[in-house]
């Protein structure tokens, strides 16, 4: 699978992908990253890929020739690419599109900077627009390495255990159960009893009304969906 980013900054995203298991997916070609930058693609003699707001505003926004002209070269060169804008107006980023997203041959995030990005940019190039979060960031490229890292691990044997996926947060509307490791006992706290006994399908039921407790604290949103 291909993940491009357009962005004016790469080098911020570049070093996520150096380490562990997404280098790894790399190296193994289960997936495959590159960037594109719209400053490369302007035709302002002074190299701008920003301008004022019109009818007033602060802050200036990114204008549509360089980004525009960026995505086509992106689409002249791939078929099936599937467009991503990151946006904190747009609809949240959820773990099942990460799955969706996951099965695309070529997915492309494009980051905005400064306040944004020109409206008709979106409009025209846009196959879906995400939000990771109620709040600003000071550009799109970390929501992008959100997206790009949950969308990844779902792809086909990036994972060096494709189970564990099957028992993570918001698999079937759940937060997952909270899970202990050696040494049994830590200073005063010991793990669970029940988790040291060997009995797979006890274990099995306290872990979901586990995550169902943890989930009625903690997202009582996505409790109320279960109840």
């Amino acid at each position: 699978m291909r993940f491009s980013f357009v962005t004016l900054f790469p080098d911020l995203i570049k070093g996520y992908f150096t380490q562990s298991i997404l280098k790894r997916a790399i190296e193994d070609s289960k997936i495959s990253i590159d960037f594109i930058n719209p400053r490369d693609f302007t035709t302002d003699k002074h190299n701008r890929v920003d301008a004022p707001m019109i009818g007033g505003g602060a802050g200036m926004l990114m204008t549509p020739q360089p980004i525009v002209d960026a995505i086509s070269s992106i689409r002249s060169k791939s078929n099936n690419t599937h467009i991503v804008f990151l946006s904190p107006v747009a609809k949240p980023f959820k773990q099942n599109d990460a799955k969706r997203l996951a099965k695309k041959e070529h997915v492309v995030f494009v980051s905005g900077r400064y306040e944004g990005i020109d409206e008709r940019v979106i409009e025209t190039q846009a196959d879906e627009l995400f939000s990771i979060g109620d709040f600003i960031l000071t550009g799109g490229e970390l929501a992008s390495m959100v997206l790009c890292d949950a969308i990844a691990r779902n792809v086909n044997d990036v994972l060096g255990n494709s189970d564990s996926l099957s028992i993570e947060s918001f698999e079937e509307e759940l937060l997952e159960a909270p899970s202990f490791t050696k040494p049994k006992k830590y200073k005063n706290d010991e793990v669970i009893s029940e988790f040291l006994k060997g009995n797979h399908s006890k274990i099995t039921d306290l872990k979901r009304g586990l995550a169902l407790c943890k989930t009625k604290y903690f997202r009582p949103d996505l409790y109320k969906k279960k109840v």
